[in-house]
């Protein structure tokens, strides 16, 4: 099928939904292939290939008649891989800290309290949560939702979500408390937001 790339970008600040199957059809390929060159990793690749079609449509309305929409995208495609790179490193250097930190740990058994047990016992508080506070937390602490998406998602107020939220993180408080600093540290890094 022939597509006239030269209206793509005039067609998506008129809100033309149907120009993102022949934008998606000219590019997604070529920025796929361009992902995995420098990524190496085609779940990593189609990540960014999604990313930078979302881009494309939350700034449609300062594209212009005459957005080259190679270099656009293009443009897209590498910070976004530079920003998944840079979001790499960061997490490395954090997960080698954090296995430095638990190694050289001289302190006594009851504040040695390992992360795996922490996660566990985490993970089974989460599902003493009723239902509905346990889907809001999830959706806000792992999810990473704001609480006015999280409330436009569910049909609820974000007073709503808000409660839910705090009275969670109460219930995490509660029964987090007993075990010690490691606690403390496992709750404002994974818990709270």
């Amino acid at each position: 099928m022939i597509y006239n790339e030269e209206s793509f970008a005039e067609r998506l600040r008129m809100d033309d939904r149907t120009v993102i199957d022949e934008i998606y059809a000219v590019y997604h390929a070529k920025i796929f292939r361009f992902s995995v060159a420098y990524l190496k990793n085609e779940e990593d690749a189609y990540d960014v290939v999604q990313e930078v079609f979302i881009t494309m449509w939350e700034n449609r309305l300062i594209l212009r008649k005459e957005t080259n929409f190679d270099a656009f995208l293009f443009t897209v495609a590498k910070n976004t891989v530079l920003s998944l790179f840079r979001k790499r490193v960061t997490e490395q250097k954090y997960i080698d800290y954090l296995a430095q930190a638990a190694t050289s740990n001289t302190q006594g058994t009851e504040e040695q309290t390992d992360y795996t047990f922490l996660r566990e016992r985490y993970e089974q508080l989460i599902e003493q949560l009723p239902t509905k506070r346990r889907e809001i937390f999830r959706l806000s602490r792992e999810k990473g939702l704001s609480n006015k998406e999280i409330a436009a998602m569910r049909g609820i107020t974000e007073k709503t979500v808000e409660d839910h939220l705090s009275k969670a993180l109460f219930f995490f408080k509660q029964h987090l408390g007993s075990f010690g600093i490691w606690t403390a540290l496992f709750y404002f890094l994974f818990v709270e937001k």
